[in-house]
């Protein structure tokens, strides 16, 4: 009999919950959660098909073991596993001391994880080298809150979102990155038109669909913007005086520094225009409350800090904070980014919003943990640590839980790194990341719908996560693989102590890391995971005398402060690290994908994923194209000053010439040659130490590499793509992607200088199952082109293409129409490559729930249907809503006279 299970989503921070329905040992299915008031039952595309995801061919399943670099690793129990890491790191410290080594953890890992690494860290190793991925998305964040208001503490609620009459979106495609949270927004503005949006991004995204107005600002200008924002704001009279009197320090330093920010500066130095400016300022300083949302476009910057404070300063100086419908509100990009924060998880804090630098918090975490002291000299951040370990200064390094050989900037010195480090573990659920081939020891950990713990969302709500099934193989729970090493170190660097991790259970490790949130900001020493299964979900800080959590901070105008007093930030517009010039002509923002998730370790093994974008592509505005005289479709070379890759080229309408889009995602997995980050710099913010990914100067040149092969192949689609991808590194351009719903299958398309040797191709058609069976089989070698097609059952069950694959789209299409016709018969026996006339061609998919094309819209809107007609006959647009811009944008142009 089946079972459900209540538990969240492991995407992004919204935290989602989920009800997973399973068999005691597989995951069957998962709807939204309709009691989680993070989601009251909506989950975006990603969430909806995570029981199609996390395939057990991609699943790291035991411990594996390297002995040398230029060995294998070959597969061990748990206890040699975990005892020759422990002897490594324990001989490692006590030769070279224990800033030797590290610990490169993640924004997806649970609170429970997250603080048995912690103490792990600060007690038994004695190092404060331990950094998270969240380095990389919100550490700009954090500092923007710490010093405007005195404690990492995000003051607003999700249903702010639909209380404020005026809402800023900054450097965030929402509609993409926090889909649950837009349709909020979205439903929020249809019920009441009269509320006001303002959308700030170099590109014009799905997010600008609903917006009042889009400032498409030069990429890096943000605090320019702001400062001249509250240049009007206070020229109009727009501020609010008594809340700044009575509750802040230092605006008149601020008003001395933004008195120089004039309309026409800001407009010259943002590239926007004055009357635009004039009319966002308007919004904000008459609306009644006003919000601002904001995520990576501001916090990946050399400028995040001062972008983070600058936006901050606009709601001290009118008022706009501690109250419904109004503040400053970060989006998480990470499941538990916050959970991190709380419990110390980058290398400048400690536990319970405690900075490492402070000797009075070092002092009170030793004292709780009963050790006479936690390490005081500064740990590594991110872009530190691996350049540390490229050095030689860290000689072995943890990692868990992340990608960094697919997601950290310049990953031309990351791998040297990596490569260069003698002992790397990473203990991964995934055991085909790029990062896996690095390691030394992998251990297997439990993931999605395995684990126990807790996470924090955006808005501050922990939710008690919960197993549904047990983990495949012999992985583990992140939690346990870390105290099973703390206990074998314990015995060769604290011998004869009693352990500081007798820990049985996740459970266990909440009980004792909340009380190191009791009295701080964040205090939620009387939760439990009992009492959040009895209460539901609760926004810290929890209130034991009320029994419920905090929806709003600062209500009262006493901020976090020594003396309760906000704090005004006066920092000038500095320009980003990298401009334009003669040589790298464009500037290159990355961002995410509706249907990906980061490297795509999970969403990279469902098919349904794909269907909305299929392939890595570079993306400028097609008067860019046109006057760099490229083709769309046509394979590029992008060079940055740390790399190149060759993608193929597409024009985008959204983007402004001069500047570029690469989705973030797409690593050396699914694209050969490094992935984006290959070009992207590790400058980063003083302060942060955010890298700056949301910038980089690029070239574009177009490549010949006449030769082409086009492979799409159904059945075993993870074991094929293992097998091919090795075969790739011998071609200049290679990119992986699946494709179908019910019937998935790989596709491979690949682009050289010349034909390989007919060994290779052999070697292809083997792995395909093109060697045997009913293949129909047409080569010309004078024109070195080759087809191949597999038909079993009256369906095309494999392609191969070489020479030139001008054909392939319309290949595609019959294989999804799933009819092997006399057409297709006729075509692969004839010396023709082009397809013939009248064929299918592949659809994007625009909704991926219910699986719609673009021609059945097209069909659609041609019928005469307007949304409400196409959600009826359709059903695009009814889940999840993610696809709604794209299809309101369809309808729009459609209604435009030719």
């Amino acid at each position: 009999m089946n079972k459900v299970t209540a538990s969240t989503c492991c995407y992004c921070g919204v935290g989602c919950g989920v009800l997973i329905e399973h068999d005691g040992e597989r995951i069957l299915d998962v709807q939204g959660d309709p009691n989680h008031p993070a989601n009251y039952g909506r989950l975006c595309s990603k969430g909806s098909t995570l029981h199609k995801t996390g395939d057990i061919a991609a699943r790291a399943l035991y411990p594996e073991l390297r002995l040398g670099k230029a060995m294998g690793r070959s597969r061990v129990d748990w206890d040699t596993a975990m005892e020759h890491a422990a002897q490594v790191f324990g001989t490692t410290i006590a030769e070279h001391g224990p800033d030797s080594v590290a610990f490169y953890i993640s924004g997806q890992l649970l609170t429970e994880d997250y603080y048995a690494f912690n103490k792990l860290a600060r007690t038994v190793v004695g190092t404060n080298n331990l950094d998270s991925n969240s380095r990389l998305c919100m550490s700009s964040a954090v500092v923007g809150y710490k010093r405007s208001l005195g404690a990492d503490a995000p003051p607003c609620s999700y249903e702010d979102i639909e209380l404020s009459d005026c809402v800023l979106i900054v450097g965030s495609n929402m509609a993409y990155a926090h889909p649950v949270l837009f349709r909020r927004l979205e439903q929020a503005k249809a019920e009441n038109p009269d509320k006001r949006i303002i959308v700030i991004d170099p590109r014009r995204t799905n997010t600008c669909e609903i917006a009042d107005l889009h400032l498409a600002l030069q990429p890096g200008t943000d605090v320019a913007l702001f400062h001249g924002l509250l240049h009007i704001l206070l020229w109009e009279g727009w501020t609010d005086r008594a809340f700044v009197d009575g509750h802040t320090q230092g605006f008149d330093e601020l008003k001395s520094l933004v008195r120089d920010y004039t309309p026409a500066m800001v407009s010259s130095i943002c590239g926007i225009d004055r009357d635009d400016l004039q009319t966002a300022a308007r919004m904000i300083g008459s609306a009644p409350s006003f919000l601002s949302l904001w995520c990576m476009g501001l916090n990946q910057s050399t400028a995040g800090s001062a972008k983070n404070n600058a936006l901050i300063n606009l709601h001290l100086a009118t008022g706009q904070i501690g109250k419904p419908g109004s503040g400053p509100f970060s989006l998480t990009g990470q499941p538990n980014a916050m959970g991190g924060r709380e419990t110390g998880s980058l290398s400048n804090l400690l536990p319970g919003h405690r900075d490492a630098g402070n000797a009075a918090h070092r002092e009170e975490v030793a004292a709780y943990w009963g050790v006479d002291s936690v390490p005081a000299s500064p740990g590594l951040s991110a872009i530190e640590l691996f350049e540390a370990v490229r050095v030689g200064k860290v000689k072995a390094l943890w990692i868990a839980c992340t990608n960094p050989a697919q997601s950290m900037p310049d990953q031309t010195l990351v791998r040297e790194a990596l490569q260069n480090c003698p002992f790397v573990v990473v203990q991964e659920a995934f055991g085909n990341t790029e990062t896996c081939q690095f390691a030394d020891l992998l251990l297997p950990a439990a993931s999605w719908g395995e684990k126990e713990g807790s996470v924090t969302n955006s808005e501050r709500r922990i939710s008690h996560v919960r197993p549904a099934i047990t983990a495949p193989g012999e992985a583990r729970a992140d939690w346990a693989i870390v105290c099973d090493l703390a206990r074998r170190l314990e015995k060769q660097l604290r011998p004869g102590q009693p352990s500081l991790f007798g820990f049985q259970s996740p459970a266990e490790l909440f009980d004792e890391f909340k009380g190191l949130t009791a009295g701080r900001d964040l205090d939620y020493s009387t939760l439990s995971h009992a009492l959040i299964d009895q209460l539901g979900p609760q926004q810290w800080p929890f209130r034991a005398i009320t029994g419920h959590g905090t929806a709003r901070l600062y209500t009262d105008g006493h901020f976090a402060t020594d003396d309760g007093r906000a704090r005004f930030v006066s920092e000038p517009f500095i320009p980003a690290k990298e401009q334009r010039d003669a040589r790298f002509s464009l500037t290159l923002n990355t961002g995410r994908l509706r249907d990906q998730w980061h490297g795509m370790s999970r969403t990279g093994t469902a098919a349904q994923l794909f269907g909305h974008v299929e392939q890595a592509q570079l993306s400028l505005h097609p008067d860019e194209i046109r006057s760099r005289r490229l083709r769309d479709g046509q394979l590029v070379s992008v060079r940055s000053r740390r790399g190149e890759i060759i993608l193929p080229v597409t024009a985008d309408e959204q983007i402004r010439p001069g500047q570029a889009f690469i989705p973030m995602h797409w690593g050396d997995r699914f694209l050969k040659g490094l992935g984006v980050n290959v070009l992207t710099q590790p400058a980063f913010d003083p302060i942060s130490k955010q890298p700056e990914l949301k910038q980089a100067s690029i070239s574009v040149t177009p490549v010949a590499l006449p030769w082409e092969l086009y492979v799409l192949v159904e059945g075993d689609v993870q074991q094929r793509f293992e097998a091919l991808r090795p075969m790739c590194e011998q071609f200049a351009f290679a990119s992986f992607a699946l494709t179908g719903r019910e019937r998935p299958a790989l596709v491979m398309r690949v682009a050289h200088q010349s034909a390989p040797d007919v060994a290779v191709l052999s070697t292809i058609d083997r792995l395909l199952g093109l060697d045997e069976g009913p293949v129909i089989v047409y080569d010309d070698a004078r024109r070195s082109i080759g087809k191949r097609v597999k038909i079993e059952d009256g369906r095309i069950t494999a392609i191969r293409l070489t020479g030139e694959t001008a054909a392939r789209d319309w290949l595609h299409g019959v294989w999804q129409s799933g009819e092997a016709d006399a057409a297709l018969r006729r075509w692969f026996l004839a010396p023709l490559s082009s397809p013939p006339g009248g064929g299918a061609v592949a659809d994007k998919t625009i909704c991926s729930c219910m699986n719609v094309s673009a021609s059945r819209i097209r069909a659609g809107i041609e019928s005469g249907q307007d949304l409400d007609g196409l959600k009826q006959s359709l059903g695009c647009g009814t889940q999840c809503g993610s696809c709604v811009p794209e299809i309101r944008r369809m309808l729009a142009t459609s209604a435009q006279p030719a």
